[in-house]
This record gives C-alpha cells, structure tokens and sequence, in this order.
C-alpha cells in the first residue's frame, strides 16, 4: 500500500519529492523515485508484501517499463508463476508490484483484466514514450490528474497535486451544487476545476500533448438466465471464502474490524476459521452510548463483544466522546482535500489499530451488494406504491392486508406519507428527493451569481445518465446498480481509503471482490430483500457462521452520534462553523433560517447542518492552504 505521484515534462527534483512526501501518511516506511527528462514518479510505501525486496518503482527486465503501485494484487502468486513459465524473469521474491510491468509486456493495455486486487497505478513505457494511469474495477483505490499544458500531473490524493506549482486550485462550481445533495463530490470532476479523478474501471493513456480514457470493465447487472437460489448460496460462500483467504495472504500484521453486524462477523468468522492464532479485532463506540443515550448504536459493542467472545479474537475497543470528535473533525476534512459529510467513523477507529497491525480486513461492499440501505428497501414499495396509485387505491386508507405486507416497513401512517411523497417511475427524481439539500433548496440556498455558474444541464447529481445506461432490469437491482455505479466509488470506498490512510492503515474487502460482485449482481433482486429480510440470500450463504440474533439483528449505520452531539455539548462549536461559511456561495437569509431553526431543535435539519458543517470545515482549509 502506497501513495503515488509523479508528472511528464521538466525534470524537477524539488518537485516530486514535495509531491511524494505530501502523501508520507499512506506510506511511512520507505520512498522511491525513477526521474528522466520526460518522466518524474515516485512513491511513498506502506510495507506490507514482500516488504524487503518490494521497493518501487520497479521495471521489467531492460529498464523500459516502470511502474508505481497503490494497492494489493491478490492474485500475484498465479500470475507470477505464468509469467515465468512465459519466459519473464523476475528480480524480487514476491512482490505483487513486480507483475504490473510483465502483464503489461505481455497483455499490452488487457493486462488490467487479469488482476485480482485493489490498485491505483502508474506505468511508464519509454520507448513509445506513453504513461498509463490505471484505477481498479470498483475504485477502492483513489487516483487524481491535471493537465498542466502539454504535460500531466497525477497523485493518491489531490494534495499530492497541488505540491506541484502548475496546478490550479479554482473551484468548480458544479461539484459544490453536487455536494449539497449527494454528501461528496463525483469522479469524474474533484471540487477542484483544473483536477480530475479518473473513474473506476478506467484507464488513462497519455502521450504528449493528449490525453484518451478508456473504460475496461463496470458493473454488469443482466441476469444470468437460470439460477436456483440454492446454486447461488453455494457459490456465494464459496467466493467470500476465497476472497477472505487471498486477503489473508500478508507479510505485516493483520486483524479486522468487527462492528457486530453481519457483514464484519461474516469476515471475522471465515478469518477465525482460517487461521490458528486468535484474529485481532477492533470495534468503535461512543462514551455516550455506554451511559446509555445512544441506544441503538451502543448494539456493537454489544455482539462484537459476543463474536469476539465466540470466536476467541483478541478484541480491542476504541472509545470516543464529543469532545475528541470535535478535536478531530478538520482534520478528517484535510484527509479529504474535498468537502465531505459522509461517514467519517473509519479515522477513529484507525487510531487504534495503528497501535497494533498495518492491514485489516472490513465488510464494506456488502450493503451495495446485498441491499440493505433505505434506498434499496424502498425500491419495491415505490413499484407497489405506483401501482396502486394506477389503480386509484392511493390513500392509506384504501390499503387492504394484502397491501400493508408488501408495502413492509411503509405500511405505517408516517412511513406511507414518506413513501407517496417520494415515489417517481424515474429513481433520478426520487433519488434526487432524498438528496441533503434537494434542487429546489439548493437553488434557495445557493446566491444567485453563484448559481449562473452552474450550467442548467449541469443541476443535477448524476442519477439521471446512470438510470439511462441501466443494465438490470427489476426494482432493486436498478437501486443497487445506481449505489455501485455512485455512491460505492465516490463516499464510500473513499472514506474508506482516506481515512484508514491517514493513520497509514490498509483496508482489504473481501466483498468487493470482483468474482463475488459480478456474480451476485446478476441475482435476481428478490434475493437479496425479500419479504422484509435484507441481504437474505448472503444471510442464507453464512447461517452456520453467525448466531442467529446477530443474523436477525436490525441493520444500523455505522457512524457516528454527531446528529446527538449537534444538539447538545458540541450545538455552539456547530453554530460558529456555520458562521464563517462563505456569503459569495451561500444566501444569509437561507442561512440565518436554517441556524435559527437548528438553535430552536428542529431535528428534520441534521444532515442539511452537518453537510454544511463539513463544507465551511473545508472552506477555511481551501482559503487558507498549508505553508510549504
């Protein structure tokens, strides 16, 4: 695990070493550097594979091809093994980096296909004088770009970038109309308009003057003609067992974070069954939730206290408060270089286990696999719901029995209102009603001379091109496509990233291996929420694995109390961040209501409060950048 940089052009020593340290955090055991008078890139490494002998950047065997890697390749041990049996030769005894540069004289730009892992990656041929940049199928791994005249610029993190003195720092203007409803940014625009993020599954080919993208691989949701949900369930634990068993396969310490859901104790359990020693385990909570305010989260604790128990870990816990939260919260908005209110938990917790392994497994991926989240349980209902509006049966009144159990959790008063509220046959539009900050509010909360900077075909969140290029056909996985295609690659994955880096933590995922995600996205959707149940079928997959209160156990997020905090010890830290958000963006007539209804308790408000927290967080760091 590293964080990379480097750029074509001037050979500038000064330069690429200030990029490379500016990214120490996601790699403090060694650096590397390989500088020509066309090509400067380096790296800073997390040792982690053949720790060594795996110094990068490497080559192939006559100094042609060179490469910096971010990431893991997991299969390397067998595309190792093919590669010599091709006639290559290899200078190292296992290091994963080392394959990138044989696949590539072998594959030529198919080498991408043949990987197994999590990467961001750089690779340099001198002869055709061409630079590939290179992003893994899901974007687990960050990769950022500037075009500087005829030359490129690119890096880990968007700080890297900016180490160099030919990158502007201007603001798009339509990436903060996005952050209002979507929480972040999406690639491929950066809140920055000179910076770009290189998608997942893409690569980039530069050769002077020019630039070309390609696409190599997305999430393909067609289903697979005929499947019995029996069939499935073998084979999806068949291929969580194998992508916990590749992800195992480290010469640092390692353990993984049990949060007490189903998704962590899946992973934990498989680990525990793979190994003799106890599995290191870490779980986040709260000083609140252990006085009892929090109720629902203080649940973790609870059953990872019981997995741990069962399954022999040498657990760990990480306690926070308000207090400390507070303290830490800018710089998680530094972690970002983007304005970001996503889940930001992950920092936390890596505080603890930076004290104890270099690598931990986690069960991200699962929720956007599975379906678990309120717009993937909402999915069906909004079908049902369409049709009984056809049908003139739209009132709750009107609902017979039969109707109460399919429409679920929504067939309450409050939820039905929700949910007639919300359905549109478009999932762009009711999408965009679940947005922080609908269009509608945005175009109140924004000024006016900001918003004439915003294109009227650009006031949009990126729904509206994903529904017209679905691939699946049924309700939820149309949802599940459309959080895979969004919010996975530009929230998740990078809270994910950033914030485990910043303590120089490796997160591995088993569920996003690209096996398991290929195959479960071409499930029917009834198998995976049916009935009421979410992530049935992985349930199905992992029954003789988990207790059966853990498997039943209500999903809840895993983040943080701060809606709580808001209104309590931490409400007048909260409004003096909101006091110094910018007025050249923001309306203060729209501000002063939104802070005098935050001040009189109205909790409708939170995630609108907490979006622009984090944005004026990032505001006054953009205002007032680092000194070199």
């Amino acid at each position: 695990m590293c964080g990379i940089a480097g750029f074509t052009g001037i050979f500038d020593n000064w330069i690429l070493k200030r990029m490379v340290a500016s990214l120490q955090h996601r790699g403090p055991d060694d650096e590397g550097f390989y500088q020509t008078t066309d090509m400067s890139m380096g790296m800073r490494r997390l040792s982690i594979v053949d720790i060594a002998n795996g110094r990068q950047p490497i080559s192939n065997e006559d100094h042609t091809i060179w490469t910096v890697l971010n990431g893991e390749i997991y299969n390397h041990h067998l595309l190792r093994q093919n590669l010599i049996q091709a006639g290559h030769v290899f200078r190292t005894s296992h290091s994963d980096t080392e394959v990138i540069v044989h696949l590539f004289e072998e594959n030529g730009f198919d080498f991408l296909n043949r990987i197994n892992g999590m990467f961001a990656l750089a690779l340099w041929d001198s002869k055709n004088k061409r630079l590939v940049l290179a992003r893994d199928r899901l974007g687990k791994k960050p990769l950022y770009y500037a075009m500087v005249g005829q030359d490129i610029v690119f890096g880990s993190e968007i700080k890297a970038l900016f180490a160099h003195p030919g990158v502007s720092r201007s603001i798009d203007p339509v990436s903060i109309y996005q952050y209002l409803g979507l929480k972040n940014t999406a690639s491929p625009r950066t809140v920055y308009a000179g910076v770009k993020q290189l998608p997942p599954g893409h690569l980039l080919i530069y050769e002077k003057g020019g630039i070309s993208t390609r696409q190599y691989w997305q999430p393909d949701f067609s289903p697979i003609a005929t499947i019995n949900e029996n069939d499935a369930v073998l084979e999806i634990r068949r291929l969580i067992e194998d992508a916990v068993s590749l992800r195992m396969d480290c010469d640092a310490p390692y353990g993984a974070y049990l949060s007490g859901g189903l998704d962590s104790s899946t992973v934990v359990s498989l680990m525990s069954r793979m190994q003799d020693r106890p599995v290191k385990t870490f779980c986040l909570g709260y000083a609140d939730e252990v006085a009892g305010q929090f109720q629902g989260k203080a649940q973790d604790l609870h059953f990872a206290r019981d997995m741990s128990r069962r399954l022999g870990t040498e657990h760990h816990e990480f306690i926070i408060d308000a207090d400390l939260f507070a303290k830490h919260v800018p710089e998680v908005m530094r972690a970002f270089d983007e304005p970001f209110s996503g889940t930001i938990s992950t920092f936390f917790l890596s505080i603890l286990i930076g004290q104890h392994v270099k690598v931990a497994l986690s069960g991200d991926g699962a929720d956007e696999m599975f379906g678990s989240y309120l717009a993937h349980r909402l999915a069906l209902p909004i079908r049902y719901y369409l049709g009984l509006k056809l049908a003139g049966r739209s009132g709750f009144e009107n609902l017979t029995p039969a109707d109460r159990v399919a429409l679920g959790e929504f067939a309450t008063p409050d939820q039905f209102r929700f949910l007639s509220h919300i359905a549109h046959k478009n999932q762009a539009v009711w999408r965009d009603r679940l947005a922080v900050f609908s269009r509608c509010e945005r175009e109140k909360l924004l000024t006016p001379d900001f918003l004439a900077l915003i294109p009227e075909d650009a006031r949009d969140d990126g729904y509206e091109a994903i529904e017209k290029s679905f691939t699946a056909t049924d309700s939820l996985n149309q949802a599940l496509e459309m959080d895979q295609r969004g919010l996975l690659p530009n929230q998740i994955l990078p809270f994910v990233d950033r914030l485990s880096m910043a303590h120089s933590i490796e997160v591995r995922c088993p569920f996003l291996d690209y096996r398991l995600v290929e195959f479960v996205n071409r499930l029917p959707g009834s198998f995976k929420i049916d009935g009421g149940i979410t992530k049935r079928i992985l349930k199905l997959a992992v029954t003789d694995l988990l207790p059966t209160e853990l498997i039943n156990r209500p999903k809840e997020g895993f983040v943080q109390p701060v809606y709580t905090w808001m209104h309590g010890s931490l409400k007048n830290w909260v409004l003096n961040i909101l006091d110094q958000l910018p007025e050249s963006v923001f309306q203060p007539k729209a501000l002063f209501d939104l802070r005098r209804r935050f001040m009189d308790g109205d909790r409708s408000l939170n995630a609108k409060i907490w979006n622009l927290v984090c944005f004026s967080l990032w505001y006054g760091a953009y205002e007032k950048p680092p000194a070199d």
